[in-house]
């Protein structure tokens, strides 16, 4: 009987396949690097091709000569980023511009200089941020001479990620998931499809947009070549909607926070159409026959990918796990603050030219010192959320955790300690793919609701409770503030 889920997991410094079976439980991984590319100063690009076959690879090592077992396929991804191809070759115009590239920043600026913010931020619950696709869509319309011919020819199409995967894997149906089609600028809360008015305010013609559709149902259906044999596509959603659902916030104030790439934390609202006064975003939590629930967010833009700078670009860890022995090994970081704006500072801030600061050097500071300090800057900015999100009349009452860095206990301690607050992190931590199995599992009808697909699928958790001194959190949060003012 056919009742297992394909999980594809397109991140942004990796992708992966994985197989779930009902009960949650993983069975089959395969994961694959993506290349990433940094032709200038705040550019950040992919080759959607490697993105593609790499994901394909991926889905072929864990499916192997069991195709007939797979019910059903879901698909998560990386939000923001943006690939243009065309309709008759299937074949990518560009590199995929992705979510962390920030060349769009001036384009913002003179659509805020113009007093366009605030209708923007009515309809779609965006800011106007180099962040989000529709700013990217654009630029490669005016940048990349082969996007202008497509788009004259009739022949240019464009989506984010998802949208990619599933143009290739069901040999041209365009598409794209309300989660996802929600953090483009071009997309009302309350809009069924792309408005045109927001279209026209960009400057991204209707027409090479996809058809916006449900996060979970009978969405398309990959072609036979790939599995040896057809498979429905029944889950499609952005990863930190994802991650919401696979922690199960599936009810009204419940909130969850994804440290992977980037930070994210993301409170369920409910079918209330969602409004920030403190900067942070309203979006499509998932859509189900047209009707929508909706989350508020805050969005960090550097999180896993500030230890992988200091792995790969400073060498001064040898892996990320590294991060936790050095953590442990001193009493304290020595006054050592990091402000991660490598890619600019996301919510509450939104500040595209603030770059990163280290603060509090001396010669006593070696690499353990940053290495704690690089751990703390999540619960830093962590923080800032908090604040942001209690003035929006969404406190927390305790935070639920995921992603790759939860790992490591140190880190998950300290986010207790600095905000205060009860933290919940389940034992399998990779609650995004964990939640586009759940819309696939409900999309193709083997759990009836995502209710049940929770109550079935999820496993353990265990708690961090806090244990700092109220002046120690004191003195933390002022020197990281005042290093924020330098950023």
């Amino acid at each position: 009987m056919a009742n297992r889920i394909l999980v594809l997991d397109a991140g942004t410094t990796s992708t992966r396949a994985m197989i779930f079976a009902p009960d949650g439980a993983l069975e089959r991984v395969a994961q694959e690097e993506i290349t990433q590319h940094y032709p200038e100063p705040g550019w950040v690009e992919h080759d959607a091709t490697e993105i593609w076959e790499k994901t394909l690879s991926c889905a072929r090592q864990v499916v192997g000569a069991a195709g007939q077992s797979i019910a059903a396929i879901g698909i998560t991804n990386q939000r923001e980023t943006v690939v243009a191809w065309d309709r008759s070759t299937s074949r990518p115009l560009a590199r995929a511009l992705v979510w962390q590239d920030r060349r769009t920043a001036d384009f913002c600026a003179g659509l805020k200089d113009f007093g366009h913010e605030e209708a923007v931020q009515r309809k779609t619950g965006l800011l106007l941020d180099p962040y989000f696709s529709g700013t990217k869509m654009r630029w490669l319309l005016d940048n990349n001479a082969q996007v202008r011919a497509a788009a004259a020819s009739g022949t240019l199409a464009m989506g984010t990620v998802e949208s990619w995967l599933v143009w290739k894997l069901s040999g041209g149906t365009h598409i794209t998931d309300a989660s996802n089609a929600s953090r483009t600028l071009l997309l009302p809360l309350d809009g069924a499809q792309f408005d045109e008015g927001l279209c026209e305010l960009i400057g991204v013609p209707r027409a090479v947009l996809p058809k916006v559709v449900d996060t979970h149902g009978k969405l398309a259906v990959a072609q036979a070549d790939w599995f040896g044999t057809e498979i429905p596509i029944c889950g499609l959603v952005g990863d930190q909607q994802s991650a919401t659902i696979g922690q199960g916030c599936l009810s009204f104030g419940e909130t969850k926070a994804t440290y992977g790439t980037g930070s994210f934390v993301l409170t369920n609202k409910g079918q209330d159409i969602p409004h920030s006064d403190n900067r942070l975003l309203g979006t499509v939590l998932y859509q189900e026959s047209g009707v929508r629930t909706y989350a508020i967010e805050g969005s960090c833009f550097v999180a896993g990918s500030l230890v992988q700078y200091l792995r790969d670009q400073l060498g001064l860890i040898g892996s990320a796990a590294e991060t936790e022995e050095l953590a442990r090994s001193i009493p304290d970081s020595g006054e050592v603050i990091i402000v991660p704006a490598l890619a600019g500072l996301g919510a509450p801030h939104w500040q595209p030219e603030a770059r990163g600061v280290i603060a509090g050097l001396s010669f006593a500071s070696g690499k353990a010192q940053i290495a704690r300090a690089a751990l703390e800057a999540m619960a830093h900015q962590t923080h800032d959320l908090a604040t942001a999100f209690a003035a929006d009349g969404a406190p927390w009452s305790r935070l639920k955790i995921d992603g790759g860095m939860c790992a490591n206990d140190w880190m998950a301690q300290d986010l207790a300690d600095i905000l205060d607050l009860e933290v919940e992190r389940p034992d399998f931590v990779e609650t995004t793919a964990l939640g586009a199995a759940m819309l696939a599992s409900v999309g193709a009808g083997i759990h009836a609701t995502l209710t049940d697909a929770a109550s079935a699928m999820r496993g353990k958790t265990r708690c961090f409770t806090p244990q700092m001194d109220a002046e120690t959190r004191k003195s933390r949060l002022e020197r990281y503030a005042r290093a924020r003012a330098a950023a």
